[in-house]
């Protein structure tokens, strides 16, 4: 497993909020949430400050695994 941050009381909260929505548990929405992050942060943004380019094939900001706002809601 990897290393996992403790979340804020109000982070959590809005996790909560969000599964609620989602009609999922924390976890699963948790993953929807960042394999999603895309949509609201410039890749290009990531890929500048990236510090391990070891895996830039699977990573979702690599331009080539980067999703559009069409194809996560169609």
């Amino acid at each position: 497993m990897a290393y996992t941050p403790e979340m804020s009381l109000e982070a959590s909260r809005t996790l909560r909020r969000i599964a609620w929505a989602l009609g999922k548990p924390m976890t699963q929405t948790l993953g929807f949430v960042m394999k999603n992050i895309t949509l609201f942060i410039d890749p290009r943004k990531i890929c500048d400050k990236c510090r391990d380019h070891s895996i830039c094939r699977e990573c979702i900001f690599s331009e080539q695994n980067h999703k559009s706002y069409n194809q996560v809601f169609q």
